[in-house]
């Protein structure tokens, strides 16, 4: 009996411990250095024994490594965390894996991914929040420091093959064009393959879509859906890997851009959810909180946290407002189990090829909390949001029909954000509250994990990812990287209670903070305020004037019970204590604009057109975003064109944007033709009445904004050869961005159109150059 007991506690060790390579290699410095050529003084090859080959192996043993990620999913959204909406291949990992359920990510896209490849802070890796809104301080410049060296390249340096698929919103948003620097794209991060797209967001039927560092143009299917195409080549990478080297571990990071709006999935998966949300967000919250207390999830007792005053009730909205909100979040369940079942196909592969069963799985739902972006009412297009402009219920039902379809760009309702979120209060953004930064997270890994389907509860965070790769595969963070010291690893590994459900946590203090909102967790205590909600459009109060609350999390799951007034000494402490993080992480200054920051010269944020006020293009130039192209709002602006045509040519000559919003200066017919695209509610065009003749020719479009603001009109001119050809009037223009991923192209119109060109939009004559230059 007792050698019986010796034997399984030997057992029960042995799963804790690392594997470890039976090499000598110092790891902790990259690249490994190889040896010294011998120097030979033999004349014949054939009296001298060659020295044996160098190569970097993963130590002994090392697990494959897959990390999915899905983007903007709510801790209450999966029927594995209690939601609504059944995703069997994370339940089935749960079942045969483990579920975390105090897992934590940093409320915003950008800052999580970056903290979960890299196993520091967000601030840390100077991405305080998104690309698009960084500034010219540290901790907020989006440029990750030479310091620290993401896991893909440590894992590819240590032996790994390394794949990347999906959603990339690590690159600077002024970095991405040929000219880069290309330095932060993924295959300069050490991943040797990408497929995917950079930036927060994509259309899911008409991506922009890189192979490398490579634009990819997608065939013209109407079947095609990027999480789909995506998840085809992950599987086909994986397949391919295995062939040639099934004993070498790999690195997979999986991030489709789903569940991030817009929401975009074939009817009949919106369809499957038909009726299914006709009770409301109010109830659903109810719902979930019942099925997370049966599940384990939440402790029994939990409470619903009281859902904002600037939610309504569900029974207080008229039969239009719960028409049009029950179809937005069919459609959002849709996309989610839509999502999910590609990560099955994923994982069925894995397993019919036999390496599931030494793969360390991460399925991590949401890299923030769902999001309430789509403010009050949802969006039948999501850049309505960022331009500022609230849509109508009566005008959005006119989509209803359509909606997730490729003729929409869509977002739902907050109040679904904050039922998702259940049993939280908050959202995506709100860094300070759980509802903003709690994930369901998943871990499979049958040769190492022994239990099944049961629950870890310590406190974990998106930078103990890395850490925990490294302990189990017996890779050391490393000290020193092409000669530059790293900073000491930032996340504490979890590993220790992969198989001890009652470990004593190791992440002990962790600070939250993303636009002005701040928390700071110390051993079962959370002080946070709430300094922004994400519909609002400003903050609540100055950072100086903030309230605080006290909660203790280890009584109070869903942070119901404010004890700020009971507990005054331990919320000055955690106060103070928050600072001294925010001090050591760089999160100091803190920085609660929002819009503003979108504005590269407001913040000093570089651009590609910093200090210029013209710019020259030639054909095949595309995919170029806001902060490479010419910034064309609010002002006056003339583009001018020297092309060769035939006679009825067609084509465009530059656009930027898309269906969605977009202005685009094209042939039709042959009869030069410009249309602005107002967020994809109302389209202009100004067009000439008769066909260019065929040969060389000038064309100029003239824009004179009629200034005292931003998102005026103006009168638009179009000349050819000196002599005007038409004349019109636009009466408003986007004071915002156009689109996040419909970019700026010549000779083309990638993407979505932001006009009916025909059946192509390719340029079919020769353009020379194209000037566009801007009259502040």
């Amino acid at each position: 009996m007792r050698f019986a007991v010796f034997c399984t506690a030997v057992l029960v060790v042995m799963t804790l411990i690392p594997v470890r390579g039976s090499d000598q290699l110092d790891r902790t410095s990259l690249p490994i250095p190889e040896p010294r050529r011998p120097v030979y003084t033999e004349l014949d090859v054939r009296n001298v024994k060659s020295p044996p080959r160098f190569e970097v192996k993963a130590p002994a043993g090392a697990p494959n490594v897959i990390v999915v990620l899905i983007d903007d999913m709510g801790f209450g959204v999966s029927e594995a965390f209690g939601g609504p909406v059944p995703m069997p291949t994370l339940s089935r990992m749960a079942n045969n894996g483990l579920k975390f359920n105090r897992f934590h990510t940093t409320a915003v896209c950008s800052p999580t991914r970056v903290a979960l490849l890299s196993g520091y802070n967000h601030h840390s890796n100077n991405m305080g929040s998104i690309t698009e809104t960084g500034t010219s301080m540290p901790g907020m410049t989006s440029i990750r420091p030479q310091s620290i060296t993401p896991m893909a390249e440590v894992l590819r340096q240590n032996g790994f093959n390394t794949a990347f698929f999906g959603k990339s919103h690590e690159v600077p948003s002024w970095e991405i064009s040929p000219a880069g620097p290309q330095d932060r794209w993924p295959t300069r991060c050490g991943f040797e393959k990408f497929y995917g797209f950079l930036g927060g967001e994509t259309n899911q039927y008409a991506p922009t879509v890189y192979d490398g560092v490579t634009l990819v143009e997608l065939p013209k299917n109407p079947e095609y859906h990027f999480t789909v195409d995506m998840t085809d080549k992950a599987i086909a990478w994986m397949e391919f890997q295995q062939a040639l080297m099934p004993d070498k571990p790999f690195f997979m990071y999986y991030a489709p851009g789903a569940t991030h709006a817009p929401h975009h999935v074939p009817e009949e998966w919106a369809n499957r959810f038909k009726g299914q949300f006709d009770m409301g967000w109010d109830k659903l919250r109810e719902q979930t909180l019942a099925k997370q207390i049966e599940l384990g999830i939440v402790p029994v007792g939990t409470k619903l946290a009281p859902k904002p005053k600037a939610i309504k009730d569900w029974d207080q909205l008229s039969a239009d407002e719960k028409k049009l909100f029950s179809r937005q979040m069919e459609v959002y369940a849709g996309f989610a189990a839509h999502t999910d079942h590609q990560v099955s196909r994923l994982i069925d592969s894995l397993e019919e090829s036999g390496q599931l069963e030494n793969t360390l799985l991460f399925y991590i739902a949401g890299d923030n909390g769902a999001s309430a972006e789509g403010q009050m009412n949802g969006m039948f297009s999501e850049m309505t949001y960022f331009n500022m402009l609230p849509e109508k219920v009566e005008d959005m039902l006119k989509h209803y029909s359509e909606w997730g379809g490729p003729g929409t760009y869509p977002h739902m309702s907050a109040g679904w954000a904050v039922a998702l979120d259940a049993p939280f209060s908050y959202t995506k953004q709100v860094g300070s509250d759980f509802g903003g930064t709690r994930n369901g997270m998943v871990v499979h890994w049958p040769k190492g994990i022994k239990a099944k389907g049961e629950i870890r509860s310590q406190f974990s965070h998106v930078i103990d990812v890395a850490p925990t790769v490294y302990e189990i595969s017996g890779i050391p963070a490393p000290k020193m990287v092409n000669g530059i010291e790293q900073d000491p690893i930032e996340g504490t590994s979890f590993a220790y209670a992969l198989n001890d459900a009652d470990a004593p946590e190791k992440h002990t203090v962790q600070y939250f903070e993303m636009f002005g909102n701040r928390a700071i967790y110390s051993d079962g205590w959370l002080a946070r305020t709430i300094h922004r909600p994400a519909w609002d459009m400003k903050p609540l109060k100055s950072l100086q004037e903030d309230v605080w609350d006290l909660y203790n999390t280890r009584e109070d799951f869903s942070l119901a019970n404010n004890l700020a007034q009971k507990h005054p000494e331990k919320l000055k402490e955690l106060q103070d204590l928050f600072m001294k993080e925010a001090s050591r992480y760089h999160v100091l200054p803190i920085d609660d604009r929002v819009f503003e920051r979108t504005i590269a010269s407001a913040v000093g944020r570089p651009t590609v057109m910093e200090g210029r006020n013209s710019m020259t293009l030639h054909e095949g130039m595309t995919a170029m975003g806001t902060d490479i192209f010419i910034d064309l709002r609010n002002t006056a602006y003339r583009i001018s064109a020297d092309v060769n045509v035939d006679a009825n040519g067609d084509g465009v000559i530059v656009c930027q944007g898309g269906r969605f919003g977009g202005l685009s200066l094209y042939v039709k017919d042959g009869k030069p033709s410009f249309t602005y695209n107002f967020l994809g509610l109302e389209s202009t065009t100004i067009a000439a009445d008769k066909s260019l003749s065929a040969g060389s020719h000038t064309i100029v479009y003239d824009f004179a904004y009629d200034g005292g603001g931003p998102g005026k009109g103006g009168i638009g001119s179009i000349l050819v050869d000196g002599a005007k050809v038409a004349e019109g009037r636009l009466n408003r223009t986007q004071p915002g961005i156009f689109s996040v991923d419909d970019l700026a192209d010549v000779g083309v119109d990638l993407g979505t159109p932001v006009a009916e060109y025909g059946s192509s939009s390719h340029f079919s004559g020769e353009i020379k150059k194209v000037t566009i230059d801007v009259r502040k």
